[in-house]
């Protein structure tokens, strides 16, 4: 094959597993400005409210269709204590948020509020509860007071502060980080105090939690078995009541070491590579951590959540090392982009990942100018409105043939692709990453015909571009311009460092 060509072979006729809209779910922690300035202004703001969450963060993300909201970490779940955050405001005890910059917080944004921010967004909640300074009372009372109908105690208390009816809250998390920040455990003391935890997270009327225990950090696979083993299964995991419904993993995008982990503007063509190749290890991480499941749950009853992921940079200068700001290119848009291909291959096992983190930390989809109130979509959110059309669709095996890099001893293929299929649509999407060749790439579309097509691109000039208030679409996607039909399927001209989605209408 040419060096400046590639060929992706797609069956549209073979369905394969469900892509969960759970795998596009998203991240707030108290942390920086995600909350306070970032989803939240208070009423009183001059930024239009409802309630005190900004409308036009909760806008953009509906253009997502964001399908879930972890909440309130991260690290800083286990030093929240829920009681802190319900009641008049102005009542509130204040707090010092020890994880994240050592500021004080008002705690005007506790469960209420975020309730009926995931109620604006038409997100499913999901909450992280408090292991490593908690007590099992506390959570098992979260639960209660989020959940219960009828008549109790916690039921009383949360009318007394004006919600009458349980809310629906799908997704629990037991703990955050157990191996880390949320309390240094070791995995089988975990496994044991997170049994117990979990039982006592009770279903409280119709409202069935699917709870998430705190798993593995990156390649740490003892610690997943250590938690599959608690399971105390006899063939298939769940069969004897297992008191988890899933297992998290955490996995960061980044180039250097966590006291200097690499620049989000200014970098090299070979620090770009790097990138890819870290980011596309969580394709083998995903595939790592599964085959262990896979021994002590051969039925796949428990599911994998990616509850953390995305690039760590170094903080933007004269911005507070722990508030954790960072700007997003062309090249985080492309880190996000190869995760999806491998969230789509593993759409078997992984049922939930949240992008850290969703406004103003990390790999946010949005950045809110503290000064002017301005808001910023960034390349990142513009992968994921690409991808809208993956949610809740039926993979589809891709085939890809392409040239492919060495970085350090390290083989990158310069064409990354997954595909999906739903409603007699199919939906393409093509990660081209070679960072300054274009290339022609061959859909060679099998099994099915389709009566038309159409197609987007996201890039700019430079890998480094990326949006600000004074030039917020400098990366945006657009139409693409060089597509035809092909006697295989259509043919596609890629630019450089370019993520291109390519939607087709079948043939009934």
């Amino acid at each position: 094959m040419s060096p400046s060509s590639a060929r992706a072979v797609v069956n549209l006729d073979l369905p394969g597993a469900t892509i969960s809209r759970h795998l596009y779910g998203h991240f707030a922690e108290h942390l920086g400005r995600c909350i306070y300035g970032g989803f939240w202004v208070g009423e009183d703001s001059d930024i239009p409210n409802e309630g005190g969450i900004r409308l036009d963060v909760v806008e953009a993300l509906r253009a997502l269709r964001i399908p879930n909201l972890r909440w309130p970490g991260g690290c800083f779940a286990d030093e929240y204590h829920w009681r802190d955050g319900i009641g008049p405001r102005d009542q509130r005890p204040r707090m010092v948020n020890t994880h994240w910059g050592n500021v004080e917080e008002d705690n005007s944004f506790g469960t209420h509020e975020f309730m009926a921010l995931c109620e604006l967004l038409g997100a499913d909640p999901y909450v992280n509860g408090n292991v490593g300074s908690g007590t099992v009372r506390e959570m098992s009372e979260w639960v209660e007071y989020l959940t219960r109908s009828g008549d109790s105690p916690m039921v009383a208390l949360r009318r007394a502060n004006g919600r009458e009816e349980p809310w629906k809250v799908p997704f629990w998390g037991i703990g955050n980080e157990a191996w880390g920040c949320g309390g240094n455990m070791r995995a089988e003391a975990y496994a044991d105090l997170a049994r117990q935890y979990a039982t006592f997270c009770r279903d409280h009327g119709d409202n069935k939690l699917y709870r998430i225990a705190a798993g593995a950090n990156v390649d740490d696979y003892d610690w997943t078995e250590a938690l599959m083993k608690s399971f105390g299964c006899d063939g298939c995991a769940g069969s004897k009541g297992g008191p988890f419904q899933a297992v998290s993993l955490h996995y960061y995008t980044m180039t250097g070491t966590w006291d200097d982990k690499g620049h989000a503007t200014e970098f090299t063509d070979d620090d770009y590579y790097l990138t890819m190749v870290n980011a596309r290890r969580i394709d083998e991480l995903l595939r790592r951590h599964s085959t262990v499941m896979d021994r002590y749950d051969p039925c796949g009853k428990i599911g994998l959540v990616l509850d953390e992921w995305g690039t760590w940079w170094n903080v933007e200068e004269g911005t507070n090392p722990g508030f954790l700001y960072q700007q997003n290119s062309v090249r985080d848009a492309l880190v996000a982009s190869l995760h999806f291909d491998a969230f789509h291959a593993r759409a078997d096992r992984l049922v939930m990942a949240n992008i850290a983190q969703t406004v103003n930390v990390l790999q946010a989809m949005i950045l809110t100018d503290p000064d002017s109130g301005a808001l910023v979509l960034t390349p990142t959110y513009h992968v994921f409105e690409m991808n809208v059309g993956h949610q809740d669709a039926a993979s589809l095996a891709v085939h890809v043939d392409a040239p492919a890099r060495d970085v350090n001893g390290v083989d990158l293929p310069l064409l990354s692709a997954s595909a999906s299929t739903k409603d007699d649509t199919a939906l393409i999407s093509l990660s081209h990453l070679d960072a300054s060749s274009s290339r022609t790439v061959v859909l060679d579309l099998r099994g099915r015909d389709f009566t038309d097509y159409s197609a987007r691109v996201l890039t700019a000039s430079t890998l480094q571009a990326h949006n600000t208030p004074d030039d917020p679409d400098s990366v945006a996607p657009r139409p693409l311009d060089g597509i035809r039909l092909h006697d295989r399927g259509l043919e596609l001209d890629l630019p450089p460092h370019s993520y291109t989605t390519v939607s087709l209408q079948l043939q009934p």
